[in-house]
């Protein structure tokens, strides 16, 4: 079966989807989020999604090299095999309908608290970027598995990201540069954090201030027309 001529959501060919995710991966990596092969990236392509190869630097990474799968997992006419996260990416998809891309990184200060399998609390009003009052930290299980995704899935219920016991971080998104940026900002958060906790712990936010934060992001920047 010859790859499907889908868009995304927004109308962007399933070409331009290649091109883009092969930019993100290599400025996931350029931005410190990412090193050699470790994370992948996905976007939403008609009913498919299109994912980034397993175990391929970003440097050698080509738009013919993306995988096209349905969200049951099948490969559509692929050379190369998907991301072995596949899985977890297809789980988001099929859960968040809005949803048009999927950022998995491994970034430093993230990664260390998902290793101590800490979410990172109501510290800054800049958590409720993510749609919550926290960014949960998912239970561990082996990368790869059902077991990752349904532990993936139940901690973004209500959120666009979260972190992964003892693995790293996974932003989603209406596109690929959302999703990058939020994974960016939630880095951000995380290291934020990790030095709040050095000096003595952060005072936390409360329920109500950071609903009102919420209700600010409604409104906070350039919007749509």
């Amino acid at each position: 079966m010859p790859p499907t001529t889908s868009s995304s959501s927004d109308g962007t060919s399933a070409g331009a989807l290649r091109e883009e995710l092969v930019r993100t991966m290599r400025g996931l990596e350029a931005d410190g989020l990412n090193r050699a092969a470790a994370g992948n990236a996905s976007a939403r392509c008609g009913a498919h999604f299109l994912i980034t190869p397993t175990g391929v630097l970003p440097a050698d990474l080509s738009p013919e090299a993306m995988v096209e799968m349905t969200l049951d997992g099948t490969p559509l006419a692929a050379r190369w095999r998907p991301s072995s996260e596949w899985r977890f990416h297809a789980g988001i998809y099929a859960a968040h309908p809005d949803a048009g891309a999927v950022v998995h990184v491994h970034s430093p200060h993230a990664t260390a608290l998902a290793c101590c399998r800490r979410e990172i609390p109501p510290f800054h009003y800049m958590v409720a970027v993510a749609g919550g009052a926290t960014i949960p930290c998912a239970p561990y299980a082996t990368f790869g598995t059902e077991a990752l995704s349904q532990a993936v899935v139940t901690a973004l219920a209500g959120r666009k990201a979260c972190l992964l016991a003892n693995h790293g971080l996974v932003a989603i998104g209406p596109s690929l540069a959302r999703a990058w940026r939020l994974a960016v900002e939630v880095e951000e958060l995380a290291r934020q954090y990790v030095l709040a906790l050095a000096v003595g712990g952060p005072v936390l936010l409360n329920d109500a201030e950071i609903a009102d934060a919420s209700r600010q992001f409604k409104g906070y920047g350039q919007q749509d027309t």
